[in-house]
């Protein structure tokens, strides 16, 4: 999986440089590793609430490349008509209700998805991933308060990739940082190294456990890197050459391989899946970029005419 996100990122950013993509895209090349190991301990019918950069959360929790592909190039065949891009990808299909471009925004759609799980009776749980910079939003303390007064199956989950955008999050942010903010609304909080898939898959798995069980929501900060910019189109040249460098040595696939040569696994078997999923991406996109636009019919379906709104409210 990790593989098959760095695979798509990397075609996504090929689009966004023959300007094939509609929109902004922001790549999570560094972060493959929360995205899987976080996503395969759900299930496809347990709510995932994704941000702007959403690509490899889309794709962990189960949906399709190549329509994920067309999204971005506003094509037909879209996982959503080419009607959300990039920033607003979303597949009810598998759970994925949705990137969002406003930060901190899925936070609270999430409280709203958990509660509905609790009111129905149900054992799902609804799961929002949002970077750092969305701690210092209004929605996080709402929607973890919220989650947190009724008691929600609600796992939030923490990219903390150490930039708000292009600012670094330590110069913004006040006291020790996301899990002491979730403990202080009495949220058990656990910090962990998001590029080690091990780490995070045994982590996120004790807290669903927990929340499927009936413990009230958790709160999980996986501390990576971004080695990209904040966008597909951003040099980042806010940040020095020399701390990229240091970071791309703790890959989060290049650690996975590490530790799978180390109990026998073929270095072949391992290119053999690397391969497998960039020829997967490759024909991704070469069908996205072979589809039509979608019919112009479309632009008005899936909008709600509610008729003169003062007809109704006054």
């Amino acid at each position: 999986m990790m593989h098959r996100i760095r695979a798509f990122e990397e075609a996504a950013a090929r689009a966004n440089k023959e300007q094939l993509v509609l929109g902004a895209i922001h790549l999570s090349i560094g972060q493959e590793a929360i995205a899987s190991g976080v996503c395969r301990n759900l299930r496809t019918d347990d709510y995932l609430l994704s941000t702007h950069r959403g690509h490899g959360h889309t794709l962990a929790k189960g949906a399709n490349a190549t329509a994920m592909m067309s999204e971005l190039l506003g094509r037909e065949g879209g996982i959503c008509q080419g009607k959300g891009g990039s920033m607003h990808i979303a597949d009810f299909g598998v759970g994925m209700l949705g990137a969002n471009g406003v930060v901190a925004a899925n936070i609270n759609i999430a409280a709203g998805a958990a509660h509905a799980i609790k009111l129905k009776g149900e054992d799902g749980v609804a799961c929002s991933i949002f970077g750092d910079g969305a701690i210092n939003r209004g929605p996080f303390l709402e929607g973890l308060n919220w989650a947190g007064v009724f008691k929600l199956p609600a796992l939030f989950v923490c990219e903390s990739n150490g930039f708000a955008s292009t600012t670094r999050t330590e110069a913004m942010t006040s006291g020790d940082g996301p899990a002491a903010r979730a403990r202080a609304l009495g949220i058990p909080a656990d910090e962990v190294d998001g590029n080690d898939i091990v780490a995070v898959d045994e982590t996120v798995r004790a807290a669903v456990n927990a929340i499927r069980g009936g413990g009230g929501p958790r709160f999980i900060v996986c501390k990576t890197y971004r080695l990209h910019g904040h966008t597909a189109s951003d040099p980042a040249a806010y940040r020095p050459r020399e701390e990229v460098d240091v970071a791309w040595k703790n890959d989060p696939i290049a650690r996975c391989a590490a530790i799978l040569r180390e109990v026998g696994v073929k270095a072949v078997e391992l290119e053999a899946h690397r391969d497998a999923a960039a020829t997967e991406m490759d024909e991704a996109y070469e069908i996205a970029k072979a589809a039509p636009w979608p019919d112009l019919a479309l632009a008005y379906t899936d909008v709600q005419d509610i008729g003169d709104p003062r007809e109704r409210a006054f």
